[in-house]
């Protein structure tokens, strides 16, 4: 038990002394950063599966034309 004790004592004083956390303006820039990738990356996906969609609806349709 002592040792967990001593483990939480070492972690906390490395989270609060040792560890460098980031600026706020740096937070800022990263997360702008963040949301515009995601913002262009959903694009990018919702445009690739209309293709897709379209191209299999487009197939689907073509091959039962075939048989009627």
């Amino acid at each position: 038990m002592s040792s967990l004790i001593s483990f939480l004592k070492g972690s906390y004083t490395e989270f609060k002394d040792k560890v460098e956390w980031p600026k706020w303006p740096d937070l800022q820039s990263s997360t702008i950063v963040v949301a515009i990738t995601t913002v262009l990356l959903a694009l990018f996906t919702f445009g690739v599966d209309s293709l897709f969609s379209v191209t299999i609806k487009n197939f689907i349709a073509m091959f039962i034309n075939l048989f009627n």
